[in-house]
C-alpha cells in the first residue's frame, strides 16, 4: 500500500473540504440582505373609496403596488398591462399582496373594459379598482413622497409600493455602481414607471423580493432590522 500517496490525497481532500465546510457553517449566520426603504411614512388608507370587490379594499396589512389611471383608464392599457404581466403574474400567489387601481368616481365602466383587456381569462382576485372623488385621490396621491403631480385626468405612468404598516417603500440611494465610485449625488427611487419595462422588471421585481423576504423573516422571527427612515438621508439626498 502507498501510504505516501494515500496521505496526500487525504491533505488534498482536507484542503479542499475545510473551507467549504467553513463556509456552509458561516453562511446563515452572516448572510444578511439590505432591508427595502421606508422613503415615506404615514401614507393614507382607503377609508373614502368605494371599491369593484365585495370585501372592502384596504392599505393596511397588505403588501399594496398602488396606481392612479384616472378617468379614462383604457388609455393607460400599456401602463396597465406592463404592470399586470411583469408584476401582477409575478406575484399573486404570495400572501397579502394585491394591486390597487384608483380612479375617480363614474370611471366604473372603463375600469371594467380595461380589466377585460388585461385578464386573459387570468384570475384577477388581487388586482382592485377603487373609485372616489376627486379630492380624495389627490389627498392620498399626496400622502405618498411624489415629485410629480397627476393629470388633469388624475393619472400617473408611475405605481409606488406600501407595505402592511403604510409606509411606502423604495430606495433612499439608486444610484449604480459607476455613479457610486464616481461619488455622484444620492437621488431616490420612490415610484416606478410602467411604460419603463426595465425599471418594473428589474428594480421593482427586486425590491418587491426583497420586501416578502422581510415579511417572511419577521414571520419567522429571524428578522433583524436596521432600516433607515427617510430622515436618516436628508442631509445627504439632493432632494
Amino acid at each position: 500500500m502507498n501510504y505516501k500517496k494515500i496521505s496526500r490525497y487525504v491533505v488534498l481532500g482536507v484542503l479542499f473540504f475545510l473551507p467549504v465546510t467553513f463556509l456552509l457553517f458561516l453562511y446563515p449566520a452572516t448572510h444578511h440582505y439590505e432591508p427595502l426603504d421606508i422613503v415615506n411614512e404615514s401614507v393614507l388608507d382607503l377609508d373614502n373609496f368605494t371599491s369593484n370587490s365585495e370585501e372592502k379594499v384596504r392599505l393596511a396589512d397588505h403588501i399594496t403596488v398602488i396606481g392612479f389611471l384616472g378617468s379614462n383608464p383604457v388609455s393607460k392599457n400599456t401602463s396597465a398591462l406592463n404592470l399586470k404581466e411583469l408584476v401582477y403574474d409575478k406575484f399573486k400567489g404570495f400572501k397579502k399582496f394585491q394591486i390597487v387601481i384608483v380612479l375617480p368616481k363614474g370611471a366604473e365602466v372603463s375600469a371594467q373594459k380595461l380589466k377585460s383587456e388585461i385578464s386573459s381569462y387570468q384570475d384577477l382576485r388581487f388586482w382592485h379598482f377603487v373609485f372616489g372623488e376627486e379630492k380624495d385621490i389627490k389627498s392620498l396621491f399626496f400622502s405618498l413622497n411624489v415629485k410629480e403631480g397627476l393629470s388633469t385626468e388624475l393619472a400617473t405612468n408611475n405605481v409606488y409600493i406600501v407595505d402592511k404598516n403604510l409606509n411606502q417603500r423604495g430606495r433612499l440611494d439608486d444610484r449604480t455602481d459607476k455613479e457610486l465610485e464616481k461619488k455622484k449625488t444620492i437621488y431616490r427611487l420612490n415610484a416606478y414607471d410602467c411604460i419603463e419595462v426595465a425599471e418594473i422588471k428589474n428594480k421593482m421585481s427586486d425590491d418587491l423580493r426583497i420586501l416578502f423576504t422581510e415579511y417572511r423573516q419577521k414571520r419567522k422571527g429571524e428578522f433583524n432590522s436596521d432600516t433607515r427612515r427617510a430622515s436618516d438621508l436628508k442631509s445627504e439626498s439632493n432632494e
